[in-house]
């Protein structure tokens, strides 16, 4: 992993090194070491954030280490379908339609099952990206060849942030 790419794992050990370094000049008195290690905690905590920074537009995901992933295309036709639904069951209750309203709430559960079927599509592919980058960048680094770490990277950082835009997403439908 390069320094110029931000890490939730080496943000963590950051944290933990800090954490230590800042305990122990307190321990010891030693202003200096509890000063670095503040430093060192803070530092990872910026990392982590900037790990977990990605941003999303229509079915285009970006993040802050040069991640880029495209949903499966089940996110979108399920949420179009679940918005149609909604639609026609609506107008099918305002006009006293029940076929129309009941055909509403079928094409809604549809556009459901089809949008999480996407979702965990793009979850486990973002995870077996993210794994196979990593250890495909960890035997790279062992053999010294630099342009396969740099392809096991981007790799990571593209499973990365198609996992985290599946989480998102998820996360968004539980809360509501």
């Amino acid at each position: 992993m390069s320094d110029s790419q931000s890490s939730s794992l080496k943000s963590y050990m950051d944290s933990a090194v800090g954490a230590g370094q800042s305990a122990l000049g307190s321990l010891t008195g030693k202003t200096g070491h509890q000063a670095e290690g503040n430093a060192k905690k803070d530092q990872a905590a910026a990392e982590k954030e900037a790990s977990n920074i990605f941003g999303k537009l229509g079915p285009v995901a970006a993040s802050g280490s040069g991640g880029v992933s495209i949903d499966d295309p089940r996110r979108q036709e399920g949420s179009y379908n679940q918005t149609m639904g909604s639609a026609k069951e609506t107008i099918g209750g305002l006009f006293g339609a029940e076929g129309l309203k009941i055909e509403g709430q079928q094409q809604s559960a549809e556009g459901r099952g089809m949008e999480a079927e996407g979702q965990l599509a793009d979850f486990g592919s973002g995870m077996k990206d993210r794994v196979q980058g990593t250890l495909g960048g960890m035997a790279a680094g062992i053999t010294g060849d630099r342009e396969a770490q740099q392809k096991h990277q981007l790799q990571h950082d593209n499973g990365k942030t198609q996992l985290r835009s599946a989480q998102a997403d998820i996360q968004k439908q539980a809360d509501a």
